[in-house]
């Protein structure tokens, strides 16, 4: 249980008071013969008992005032439940790639606004957005930031992640249960029930305020929609559903998602190459690019890209969005931030990665372009298929289900460059161990001089999977840095 100092400085005041009449009382035979002894032994002992007082109190003041700021703790709150996040969403059907993003940016903004006011050089987010109505904290009273953030994203976590698997869901429960008796046992009952209900009080205004996002609010329960792609198809060129897969198109609505800093403008990318059967075309240059990617020279390291970076699978591992949260965590947990700047970074993760996959997403709806492998085995290899597979049900040459122009991978990947390289430098070298250990497939670590350096592996690492042109991704990334961008601009600091 935390000492409590207040109550230590009142009792060694009262000490020093009772020690004080004592004296003067016994001082009473000095004012009789030397009122001017009396006197200046008074006034001295008067003196070293206001110093000392003060002294104990400012002490106390300033030990009071250092506990109320979010950047005395650690990260260990909002480390270990964007770890848990992975965990769980990698089961979570329906939330690749579209709901999960959101559920970051959520998540993050909620836990950022339930603690900004003990964070005097950042703002508030919540004026940014409209109908966003935010608990306000008691400027009088003490609170425990990393229960608050706990409980933030615990009633979060159980919202979004409404039914999970159940060893996911105990695991959930496990988590929630440990860091509530650790932070129990760390401060005093009346600030630790404060700063739960502080705490569930945001997370069920950011989940109300989410519910107003119609389109986005429970779309994992739908990810097709009513979306025919043969009403779509107009020509050679446009998008046809690919097999294996569910023969509709994903998320075709989600470029109407709420987003948190893009303009309006921003959701559409640059047109794609123009459509064309000619040999001597850019077109199908690229499509020889993806059809040889396996044959050349850099075969093995080009695979090993390939799937280091795939993130394709449900039930394999976590989503591409997700990744870059896994990159996040192995940051903050090696360089211990503390819990100030893990959140700064956690919300604008997510908010760049949400409006990242807006703009891919509606981008790719309206240029409608077909995947490589349609093009290539109409045109050049009717027996050509990606490479990308999946070990747990056997399936071969899988394309996700969805336009190629521009790449989502690329895109999540750029927007979550451009916000890890705000927060920790142009120059943070870092060895990503997000599928060390994984005998599915090659997850031996890779190191990196930068985190744009990732962003531009991830997205080439669709050409020799087989899904992706060229264009897709280099237009892909380029989106995702300017969705980034747009974050990293909003008022974050004062």
């Amino acid at each position: 249980m935390a000492i409590d100092l207040h109550f230590v400085s009142r009792s060694f005041n009262l000490t020093l008071f009772a020690f004080l009449s004592f004296w003067l009382i016994n001082q009473v035979e000095t004012l009789n013969y030397n009122p001017m002894t009396f006197l200046r032994n008074t006034l001295a002992v008067l003196c070293g008992f206001f110093m000392v007082s003060f002294l104990m109190t400012s002490c106390v003041k300033d030990n009071d005032n250092d506990s109320k700021l979010v950047a005395d703790y650690s990260a260990e709150a909002a480390l270990k439940w964007n770890q848990m996040f992975l965990d769980v969403e990698r089961y979570m059907s329906g939330y690749r790639p579209g709901p999960t993003p959101r559920a970051l940016a959520y998540m993050g903004l909620a836990a950022y606004e339930a603690t900004v006011s003990g964070m005097p050089d950042y703002n508030s987010m919540r004026s940014l957005y409209p109908g966003l109505t935010i608990p306000d904290v008691d400027k009088n009273a003490e609170y425990h930031w990393p229960t608050v953030v706990h409980f933030t994203y615990a009633t979060l976590m159980h919202k979004f992640f409404a039914n999970p698997p159940a060893e996911m869901y105990t695991r959930m429960s496990d988590l929630e249960s440990s860091l509530q008796n650790k932070y129990e046992a760390e401060t005093d009952s009346k600030v630790f029930e404060r700063s739960k209900e502080h705490g569930i009080l945001v997370a069920e205004a950011v989940w109300e305020w989410s519910k107003t996002d119609i389109v986005g609010h429970d779309a994992y329960l739908d990810p097709f929609g009513n979306y025919d792609w043969q009403v779509h198809y107009d020509s050679p060129g446009d998008w046809v559903a690919t097999t294996p897969g569910p023969g509709k198109a994903m998320f075709s609505y989600w470029g109407d998602v709420r987003t948190f800093a893009i303009l309006p403008a921003d959701k559409l990318c640059k047109a794609p190459l123009a459509y064309s059967e000619d040999p001597q075309s850019a077109l199908y240059a690229q499509a020889l690019e993806v059809k040889n990617a396996i044959k050349d020279d850099n075969w093995e390291d080009g695979q090993w890209i390939a799937f280091y970076w795939s993130d394709d699978l449900i039930n394999l591992t976590f989503s591409p969005p997700a990744r870059w949260t896994s990159i996040a965590n192995q940051v903050i947990e090696k360089e211990a931030p503390g819990l100030e700047t893990a959140l700064y970074c956690y919300a604008k993760l997510g908010l760049a990665l949400n409006d990242a996959g807006v703009a891919c997403w509606h981008s790719k709806y309206v240029y409608n372009f077909e995947r490589p492998v349609s093009y290539i085995q109409r045109l050049i290899d009717p027996n050509w298929a990606p490479t990308l597979k999946n070990p747990l049900t056997g399936e071969t040459g899988i394309t996700p289900s969805f336009p190629a122009y521009p790449s989502g991978h690329s895109t999540f990947g750029g927007a979550g460059a451009e916000v890890l390289t705000d927060v920790f430098g142009n120059h943070y070298g870092m060895t990503d161990r997000s599928h060390e250990g994984r005998t599915e497939f090659n997850g031996t670590p890779r190191f990196f001089n930068n985190f744009y350096e990732m962003a531009e592996e991830n997205a080439i690492s669709r050409v020799p999977l087989g899904v992706h042109w060229r264009m897709d991704c280099e237009v892909g990334v380029d989106l995702g840095y300017l969705c980034g961008r747009r974050v990293n601009s909003l008022p974050w600091r004062k």
